[in-house]
């Protein structure tokens, strides 16, 4: 039997249909509850809820039980930045940094822009646990960078403080000078702004100084910027500033070898910041008091804040507790 011949038009609308049909069929495979790579929104929402659940878990002081729940939701949904980050978080409480690190470069690839600032600063954290300001300062110059260029000057000052704070507590007193120079002359080219805030960062820069000068053991230098930073709050009447004086007050006298005035300012700081506390023991162990010293560091280790104020604070904590109180839980 001869086969009928298809005109080109006929033809022409078979393919068409052809065509029609397979991208049918594409459609329908990128639906849900079809087979593909990418995590669902149920596994993501499921990620989220084990992240938040560690969160809890991880503020009660049970750093096991969170970090097992921060795994999971990283199984669960390998690209959620939440479980990355968080899980290199308590890894790092945990001074387990290797593979805190791991977790937290997978964070910054995963971040979106405005999660990278944050990513990048967690990331300097945790080398400044083991007081590695080469690595720090990298991914602390990183957000910083980002942060001017966007011109959010205000924000690029903070991440300037926060390094020079790194460089402080790790004993480079010159580098520690330049970045808290570098981050109150960034927050001066904030436009329109105001006399508040120009105070707000001339006291920090006198704090800043009086810290630097305490270190050198310049001691009369230290007390004439921690007198001008007073003077500075007593004039602009910040309450939210003024309670950190007892800190600086008390982190001036401690380096300078007032151990009786560092204590009673210490005492009167923030009970609940780690390096508060540090600084207090410190002053203990220096006046022979090993007692309220190991108490002291002993309510660091409590603190489960992963900033650098406890990466300063908690491996010493560790540290000290086992030299004073050698055998003790």
């Amino acid at each position: 039997m001869r086969a009928r011949a298809h005109s080109p038009d006929s033809s022409f609308a078979i393919l068409i249909l052809l065509i029609f049909a397979g991208l049918l069929i594409a459609q329908n495979k990128s639906q849900p509850g079809s087979e593909v790579t990418q995590p669902s929104q149920a596994k993501t929402a499921d990620a989220a809820e084990l992240v938040k659940q560690g969160e809890k878990l991880n503020s009660e002081g049970k750093p096991d039980e969170a970090i097992a729940l921060y795994e999971r939701a990283s199984q669960l949904d390998p690209n959620f930045y939440q479980a990355q980050l968080f899980l290199g978080v308590a890894l790092d409480l945990e001074a387990r940094y290797q593979e805190a690190r791991q977790h937290l470069a997978q964070a910054i690839d995963l971040a979106s822009e405005q999660q990278t600032v944050q990513a990048l600063r967690v990331m300097a954290v945790s080398y400044t646990f083991e007081h590695n300001t080469d690595k720090a300062s990298e991914y602390e110059r990183r957000a910083f960078d980002l942060q001017y260029n966007w011109k959010q000057y205000a924000d690029a000052a903070g991440t300037a403080d926060e390094l020079a704070r790194i460089y402080l507590e790790s004993g480079d007193l010159d580098n520690a000078f330049q970045w808290y120079q570098t981050g109150h002359l960034t927050a001066l080219k904030k436009s329109n702004i105001s006399d508040a805030e120009k105070a707000l960062w001339n006291f920090r820069w006198e704090a800043a100084m009086s810290r630097i000068t305490a270190r050198r053991g310049q001691a009369d230098k230290a007390r004439q910027h921690l007198a001008a930073a007073k003077a500075m709050l007593d004039r602009a009447g910040n309450p939210d500033q003024m309670q950190f004086y007892p800190y600086l007050a008390g982190y001036v006298a401690l380096y300078t070898g007032d151990l009786k005035t560092a204590i009673a300012e210490l005492q009167k700081a923030n009970q609940k910041d780690p390096f508060v506390l540090s600084l207090l023991a410190q002053a203990y162990e220096k006046s022979g008091d090993k007692t309220q010293a190991v108490d002291c560091y002993r309510k660091v280790l409590a603190i489960n804040t992963h900033n650098p104020s406890n990466a300063f604070a908690r491996p010493l904590a560790k540290k000290k507790v086992t030299e004073l109180a050698p055998g003790a839980p």
